[in-house]
């Protein structure tokens, strides 16, 4: 729906200039990964090819939402109580929605995407999916048939990615107190670790406190290693879409049965149909049970 709203479009020159600012202060910051041409191109060029392919999807989708609020259950008139409650609502959506797309390995070879960078900065918010938009809508179906208008809902999906483009930054440290209720920086590199504690936590847009209630929430407190378990190691922005959907097929050759395909396609990434599994919570699980370290004498 963003990718047809003028909000969107209005934005591009700010990150322009604040991508501009930020590769500057990174140059400051040498132990900081920073920019590199190949990654913010790549990242650039997923941007503008989810502008491009997903227009005419969304107002689809638009025109869906328009007969789906015909059924609403109350009538919603904008107004100060009604902007909160959409802002509360539709980021919760928003929670579901994102949490699936890691969770569901159909949905996680779009959204796989925009995890595939190495690198963290203002860029990689702009390294958005090409397909993801196809099924995601379903989840902000509610928002009419509460009764939220569509014009409401636009602005608002528009509003809550534009949050999330300066969660991309490691220029912005521990925010304190704001953390306790909003999504931060610092929570979002967690987010977009592949460190094995790291893994499927802290899926929130503006809020952190649905990962809170719902279990999904992790703090920084190791560096984070950015990028997806299996590297694309590759900035073609052709290659960067295919590469899961080229994973799962070469998956889905190697299953003996339905069950087995149903497994690989509707589970979650890393399931198998050998029962050794390699799925987040595997991994976080291993990681938690593993003995520390030694550490050599005098450290």
């Amino acid at each position: 729906m963003d990718a047809v709203n003028p909000v969107i479009f209005a934005a591009i020159p700010a990150f322009v200039l604040t991508m501009g600012i930020e590769a500057l202060l990174l140059r400051r910051r040498p132990e900081l990964r920073g920019y590199t041409l190949r990654d913010s191109a790549g990242s650039l060029a997923m941007g503008l090819g989810y502008l491009a392919l997903n227009a005419g999807w969304k107002i689809v989708v638009l025109g869906v939402f328009a007969w789906l609020y015909q059924f609403r259950l109350f009538d919603i008139h904008p107004g100060p109580l009604a902007w909160l409650a959409l802002l509360v609502v539709e980021d919760l959506c928003m929670y579901w929605s994102h949490r699936t797309a890691h969770e569901v390995r159909l949905l996680w070879c779009a959204h796989h995407h925009h995890h595939s960078s190495t690198h963290y900065n203002l860029s990689t918010a702009l390294r958005q999916s090409w397909t993801e938009q196809l099924v995601t809508p379903v989840f902000w179906a509610i928002l009419p048939l509460l009764g939220f208008p569509v014009e409401m809902i636009v602005v608002q999906m528009a509003l809550n990615l534009l949050y999330q483009y300066w969660l991309h930054t490691e220029l912005i440290g521990d925010m304190g107190r704001f953390g306790w209720v909003f999504n931060t920086p610092a929570f979002h590199r967690v987010h977009h670790g592949r460190n094995p504690e790291y893994l499927d936590r802290n899926y929130g847009g503006i809020f952190i406190v649905w990962d809170r209630l719902f279990g999904t929430f992790e703090p920084e407190r190791a560096p984070v290693d950015y990028g997806v378990t299996v590297p694309v190691e590759s900035d073609n922005p052709l290659r960067i879409f295919a590469f899961e959907y080229a994973a799962l097929g070469r998956d889905l050759r190697q299953v003996r049965s339905l069950r087995g395909a149903l497994g690989v396609v509707f589970g979650p990434p890393g399931w198998r149909e050998d029962g050794h599994h390699q799925t987040a919570a595997v991994v976080r699980a291993a990681a938690r049970s593993a003995p520390p370290v030694a550490q050599p004498p005098g450290s």
